[in-house]
Order: structure tokens, then sequence, then C-alpha cells
């Protein structure tokens, strides 16, 4: 009908008709625009692959051989084709096997020779082997293994090679590339059901069954917390976090994909195994699971009764020197300033630093001072020193905000908070967003402080934590906690919803190679690219992280991932949930009761 109309358009307009083709059929679509064969790979447009076979075996397989080639992040093509052999004709084989090799030990032995370990071993196997097919326990396969390696160029695919060799080497399990038989290798791993590269080895049920390929990784163990269900194979996700190289976790996804509902329930169930917890809570989102559990939640504002003071100093530990102590919390204060100050020229840096060091020398606090009894000092403290410096006046101006202006009250302020509760919440939803970061820098400092002086199991979590990503002093203090919290037996939790924020800062990669736990829930489409990178992630966790429901994920504790799916009994979701439907049905019941009451 087209090509008619076409036609008499032409015709009408007194031009030449163009002859038109044949119609485009499926395979017009779908193949590429060009193939180049090679003698050892194959070119499809602008992507290369090479065919690979397993030609050698070790004596012993262990289950599961495949995995660390199937979780590569590189593509690939794995195929299997298994030719069942008749079992008379193998027990033929393998009697007259057996015939020769007994024979060769009895020449030996009448000859006076020591002992072959190998020809004992070899009429062992072949024995074993005949009765298992004797009893119908096992049978016979021509087995073959042929690999598809992809790579963007020759050196990427060079590359994904060596890996792939280095795995699979060191279980003596050695490839070969189908010189020559590149096409018909690229065929044989292609969804037709073709082994045009015949190339097989014999084995038997019980090495055969060690290549079944969709392995998941288990992550129970006999002791720690409930995280979640194994998606894969419904196993329980039960382990010690505290007994990783590090007890630190990033959890990463988008609002509503239930980021602060896996925190709480985690926080509770730590909470149960002994575990000190502390929150920075910028969203207040914790309040009645600290009240639920008998927790101290303290409303962080510049109104607010509870204040800490930047200036505390922390307990020295037996091995540590206290005028380091005292270096290293200026040093800290340096960067608390540039946050509160706006920036510093390399003179303010210098002079904030020297000023600092002169109002703890003012208060008496040195290397000899009784720590346990110290009165530190305040913000006007500080004040009073740059008073007394040269080239102080524009620091002083701005200083003077934070000790008689509007946030007085807030900064210049002795600490008065007890840290003395198994779970304590810093609710900073009432300060504004230009003093977020400047306040959960202060409220880490000084949880940061309170730890290093006790030894003992506890957990930060900071929700929201690129608020603090967003000063470069606050990402360098967060990454030196994370890089330390193990010396402390301290595990840090950083959750956000707002990757790009936290992946922009320097320190963002550094926190998340630092954290041996991750979880990533469902993501936006904005950010998954990031993600992916980040994360080196398949193409389908890809495709599952934009798909998944809330409360799944894909978790990572090292090197092992597993797809889960977050579970709480209806006690812990009375207590954790923050769905506004629910609240206002707990809410409601707990109005009715009181009625009753």
């Amino acid at each position: 009908m087209k090509s008619t109309l076409l036609k008499n358009l032409f015709s009408s307009l007194g031009g030449n008709t163009i002859p038109v083709s044949k119609a485009v059929t499926s395979r017009d679509l779908i193949a590429p625009s060009s193939v180049k064969i090679q003698k050892d790979h194959v070119e499809i447009e602008k992507q290369q692959l090479k065919t690979f076979f397993v030609f050698s075996y070790p004596r012993y397989l262990s289950v599961g051989w495949l995995s660390p080639i199937i979780n590569l992040t590189s593509p690939l093509d794995l195929t299997f084709f298994l030719h069942p052999v008749e079992t008379t004709s193998i027990l033929k084989k393998l009697r007259k096997k057996s015939a020769e090799v007994q024979a060769e030990m009895i020449d030996r032995e009448g000859k006076g020779f020591v002992r072959d370990p190998g020809l004992e071993t070899a009429y062992q196997d072949v024995e074993s082997l005949r009765s298992s097919l004797k009893n119908a326990q096992e049978r016979m396969f021509r087995v073959g293994i042929y690999l598809n390696l992809y790579g963007a160029s020759t050196d990427e695919l060079r590359d994904v090679e060596t890996d792939v060799r280095a795995i699979l080497e060191s279980r003596l399990i050695y490839l070969k590339p189908a010189s020559f038989q590149q096409i018909e290798g690229f065929t044989s791993c292609s969804p037709y059901g073709l082994d045009q590269l015949q190339v097989h080895t014999l084995m038997n049920t019980s090495p055969l069954s060690s290549m079944f390929p969709f392995i998941s990784f288990d992550l129970s163990s006999n002791k720690g917390i409930l995280f979640g269900i194994n998606r894969h194979n419904n196993s329980l996700i039960l382990f010690d976090r505290f007994s990783l190289e590090n007890a630190n976790e990033v959890i990463f996804g988008k609002s509503g994909g239930g980021k602060s509902y896996f925190a709480k329930l985690e926080i509770l169930r730590q909470l149960m195994e002994g575990v000190d917890v502390m929150v920075i809570d910028p969203e207040n989102e914790y309040k009645y699971l600290s009240d639920a559990v008998d927790g101290s939640y303290f409303h962080i504002s510049l109104s607010s009764p509870n204040h800490l003071n930047a200036f505390d100093l922390p307990q020295p530990t037996a091995d540590e020197d206290p005028a380091n102590v005292i270096r290293r919390n200026v040093i800290d204060l340096v960067g608390l300033f540039r946050t509160m100050l706006g920036g510093l020229t390399p003179e303010e840096d210098a002079i904030i630093d020297q000023a600092l060091t002169a109002t703890y020398a003012a208060c008496d606090i040195t290397s000899r001072t009784d720590f346990s009894r110290l009165k530190p000092p305040l913000m006007q403290d500080f004040e009073e020193v740059l008073e007394s410096m040269d080239g102080a006046q524009s620091l002083l101006r701005r200083v003077r905000k934070y000790t008689r202006g509007s946030y007085a009250n807030f900064f210049n302020q002795p600490t008065n908070v007890d840290m003395n509760n198994k779970l304590i919440v810093f609710g900073i939803k009432n300060m504004s967003d230009d003093l977020r970061p400047i306040a959960m820098y202060i409220i880490l400092h000084h949880i940061w402080s309170s730890v290093r002086g006790t030894l003992k199991k506890r957990v930060i979590v900071i929700d929201e934590a690129w608020w603090i990503m967003k000063t470069e002093d606050g990402a360098s203090f967060l990454f030196g906690m994370a890089k330390r919290a193990r010396k402390y037996w301290l595990g840090l939790t950083t959750i956000t919803q707002d990757v790009s924020d936290f992946m922009g800062s320097r320190y963002g990669k550094p926190i998340i190679n630092n954290s041996s736990l991750q979880l990533l829930m469902k993501q936006s489409s904005a950010s998954i690219g990031l993600i992916q990178e980040t994360f080196g992630l398949t193409n389908r966790e890809k495709e599952l992280l934009l798909s998944t429901q809330v409360g799944e994920g894909i978790f990572f504790a090292g090197t092992k991932r597993v797809a889960m799916q977050v579970v709480a009994s209806y006690a812990e979701d009375q207590i954790i949930t923050t769905n506004p439907s629910e609240v206002a049905k707990i809410q409601e019941a707990k109005r009715m009761i009181k009625k009753e009451i």
C-alpha cells in the first residue's frame, strides 16, 4: 500500500519512480550491521568477543566453583553441553582400565619396585566409579563448557580474560581459546542448542553437580542479629556486623524505599544484643522508638534546653598522650570553625589554630591536667583570646554571632546532655538548613569524644548523612570516624537518599570503601548510573534496584551480596513504622485506651 502511494506521488510530480526493496523482517531489525571474524575473536559492530572452552579439571571440584565467574561485573556467556553416555560402554572401558592398572601394580611389586601411590589412587577411583555405575548411583556424561567473553576494545577483552583465567587457574581449571573456530564457538554459546565445538570431558554425576551455576550466597551465622530474608533461597541473613573487618554500614535508597525502617529495626535488634546506639535524627523519626525502649531523646535547636559544648575534651585512654588529645581536638575544631565561619583564608586558619591552643591554655588545660576534673572553655573564652590577637578583627566579628547573637544559646553553653543510656537520639529537625551541617558536626564530635573513653560495642547512626557531606570539613571528619571506628569497637551507619550529594564529595567513595556492610534499596533512574558504577552492579542488579518493592534491596557483607527483604514482627513494626496511616492508627488506639482508663 505504502509503495503504491509513493509511486503514484512521483508519477503525478513527473519524477522517476524509485524501486522499493522487499519488506523488512524481524531478522533485519535484530541483526548487527557488521560481523568480522578473526582467528582469535569476533567483532560485532563495536563489540569484541572471544570464545574459550574448558579442557582440564582437577581431581576434585568444590561446590559453587563457578560462582566467582558468574558474579563478575563483566558481561559473559556461559554454556553447558551435557551429552549422556551409555553406562554399558563405560563399564567395559572401566573394567579394561582397572585390569591394566592392577596388572601394572602386580608387575611393579614382582620386580621389587617401591609402591606407586598414584597407581593405587587411580585403581581406587576406577573401582569406586565402577561400583557407583553398577548400582545406578552415578551416570556418565560428555561435558562441554564454553565461555564468551566481551570487551569494547582489545585491551578490555584482554583484561577480562586475565581475570577469568586467574579465577579458574587458582582452582586448577584451565581454558583455551577456540582458535580458528570463533564463529563455531559463538554459535555454540548462542541459544540455538548447537554444540559445534565438540570439546568434551568425561564426567560422572557427582562432580557434574558442582557446576550448578545458580549459587546464592548464604549469610547465616550462629550469632548476631537478623538483618532480613535472602530472596534467592529464603534463608535468614543472620550475622554479627562486628565480626567483619570493620562494623561500618552505608544505606542508600530513594525516599520511601524503607531505609529508616530498616535502620530502626536494626537498632532495636542491636539493643537486644547489648549494643549501645547513638542516632542523629534530622526528621524526628526515631522519637517513638526512643520512647518505646526508654531511651534518651534530645531536641537540638537554637532555643532548646539541651546543649553541647564543642570545646569538650575526651578522656585519654591508657596508651594516649594527653598532649596529643588536645592537639587532635584543636584540629577538629579548626574544621568546625571553617564550616561555622563560611571558610577561612590560610592566615585566618593559622590564627584560629593558635587561638584554640591559647584558649585551652588559658583554662589551665595542658598535658599534665587531670582530664576527669577539668572545666572545658566556652565559645566566649575563645572570643576573649581572639580579642587579644592581631589580625583577628574579621574573625572576631563572625565569631560574635555565636557568642552574643541569636546563635549563642546553643553554641555558647556548657554541655548538659547525659550520655549514659543504651539509646541516645539527637533530633535536629528544628535546626535551620544552614545550621544543620554545623549541628551534625558538633554532635558527631561530642559522640566521638564520649565513645573513645570506654571500649564497648556501639553503633552510630547518621540519617540523611548528605547534610554533613555538604561541607568539606564535615565530610573529612566523617571519613576520619569511618577509618578509626574499628579501633574503638564502633560501627558507623550512614544513611542517605541524595546519592549525588554524598558522592559529590571526594570523601564519599572512601567512606563506602571503609564500610563492610552496604544496603542498596529502591533507586531512582536519575541516580542508578552512579550507583551502578560505584558498587560495580550488573545490569540485572541495576534493573532489580529500579523495580524493587519497599523494604527490598541488595545487601553487601564483605565480598558477598544477596537480594534481601526486610522483615519485622508485628511488635517490632508497631514500634518502628513511619507509614502515616499506620502511625495514625497507633495514635488513635492509644487515645482510645486512655479514654477507657
